[in-house]
This record gives structure tokens, sequence and C-alpha cells, in this order.
């Protein structure tokens, strides 16, 4: 019986036994309206407009009060928050959005493929199933539709694969009078015990990924986010911020290829493991 249970109790820790996800982490300015409100492991961004505010990643329900800490360290109120947006339907990114909406009022905006696996509190989703709030979307996205709030908008793009409706995020983000692409990428990662080939549960996996690599290298990006710090090097770009640099380190369009060639590089690799 353990046996047969096995993969989604390895499923269920890997998504909860990261050992800095937790942690708290300062809260700090990316761009003129664009926050980073996260743990040390999970990233929460706040986009802040005259009209009330935009979170991306409410994370897990224990992450709320940092989240919450954060940005009113920053001197906004948690409460503004009008709309709440997800990268992807896991659990350490969106086990939160019930709670959010409770507390803010917020709506929830989820792309299609991940809203009835937030609508069932996880249920539905490959191999990360359950455990966590069921949550009811207020609008549900497709590819290239746009969300608007305040003057600011950011445009949701289907990149597929890690989950079926994970979102990269794009936006117009304006530092010391210069505009630049920010682009907060949904997932391209292959996890460990993901399967790309012959996978009943989720057929198109592969195909899906070929698209989202197709997508990801299509577009612009000067500013380069992820949903986890560390795959954009934030806790070294926060400390070349605060040496007074003259220029933004999140600014990186470089880091941004980089990212995407290895992500992809490992996508293809597993691809041809599997496939043997």
């Amino acid at each position: 019986m353990l046996l047969r249970f096995l993969p989604f109790l390895l499923a269920a820790f890997s998504l909860s036994a990261q050992s800095d996800w937790n942690d708290p982490f300062p809260p700090h300015r990316i761009a003129d309206n664009l926050y980073y409100v996260g743990s040390k492991g999970l990233s929460s961004f706040l986009i802040t407009t005259s009209q009330g505010h935009i979170l991306i990643n409410p994370s897990f329900e224990r992450t709320v009060p940092i989240i919450r800490a954060n940005v009113e360290k920053l001197g906004f109120r948690f409460t503004a928050v009008k709309i709440l947006l997800n990268s992807h339907a896991h659990a350490d990114h969106a086990e939160a959005n019930a709670l959010i909406k409770e507390l803010t009022g917020a709506k929830l905006y989820v792309m299609q493929g991940d809203e009835k696996v937030v609508e069932s509190g996880g249920e539905g989703q490959y191999l990360y199933k359950g455990g966590w709030k069921p949550c009811k979307v207020d609008r549900v996205l497709n590819d290239g539709d746009t969300v608007t709030l305040g003057g600011v908008t950011l445009t949701a793009h289907l990149t597929p694969g890690h989950t079926r409706g994970c979102t990269t995020w794009t936006m117009k983000a304006t530092d010391r009078g210069t505009a630049y692409d920010a682009v907060i990428v949904g997932s391209p990662n292959v996890n460990p015990d993901f399967q790309l080939v012959n996978n009943k549960d989720y057929p198109q996996i592969a195909a899906d990924y070929a698209r989202t690599f197709r997508m990801l290298k299509a577009l612009p990006c000067d500013i380069f986010l992820a949903a986890h710090g560390s795959e954009y090097r934030m806790a070294e770009k926060v400390a070349l911020m605060h040496g007074h640099p003259s220029r933004n380190p999140f600014v990186d369009p470089t880091g941004y290829r980089s990212y995407v060639e290895q992500r992809e590089q490992s996508y293809l690799n597993r691809l041809k493991q599997q496939s043997r």
C-alpha cells in the first residue's frame, strides 16, 4: 500500500522541504512600481498603482505573514491588493490564494489549464495533487490576455509544461527614467520526478515544454525575474543594489538568455534519456 502512494509522498516532500522557503527576506524595489515581497526562496512580486496593487504569487499560507509584513515595510497597505495572479498552480506558489482573497478582497485571475486545479485545491494537477484550500477563480485567462489596473498593464503568456497553465508575465517597468521589458518567468523547469515520455496523466507535456521554450526565446527581456529568487540570482543582485551601482542589477538580459538556454538543454537531455 505504501509503495502505491510513494510517488505522491515524494512529490509532496519536494514541494515542502526546501530550506529557505520559509525564511524572511528584505523587501526591495526592482523598478519604479515593481517590488519583491516574498520569502527568501519563494518569489512574490507587488506591482503598485494609483488604484490599488497587483500581487503575483501568494506562495504557501505560512508565507503570507512574510508577504504582508514586507508589503507594509515598503509603506503600502496589504489590503490595497486588488488583483491576485499566479505563475503556476503548485502549492508553493498558489496555496494561499484563498487566504489572500479573504484578507484583501482581491480578484483572482488564473490561466486556462490551471483554473480547475486552483478551484479544486490542487486536484487534477500532474503529480503534485491536492492538499490546499480551493479558491474561486474570478477570471480565466488565455494566452496573450492583458491585466490592467491603474494604468499598469501586464500580459499573460501561456508557458505550459511545468503545469498546464503555467504563466509567464511581462510588463513595461521604468527605472531612472528608462523603460524596460520585465519578464517574470512562470517556470520552464523539468522537475526530477517529471515524466516527459508516455505520460498518461499529461500526454502533451513534452510538446508543451517545447512551446514554452519557443515563447521564452521570443520574448524581449531586460529585467529578468522568476518564481524562485535563486533562479535569477536575487540575493546577489540585492547585494549589488545596496552598493549603489550606476546600473540596476536586475537589468540582466544576458542572464535571462543563459537561464532559458540552460533550462532548454536540461529539458532536451531529459527527453532524450527518457526516449531510449
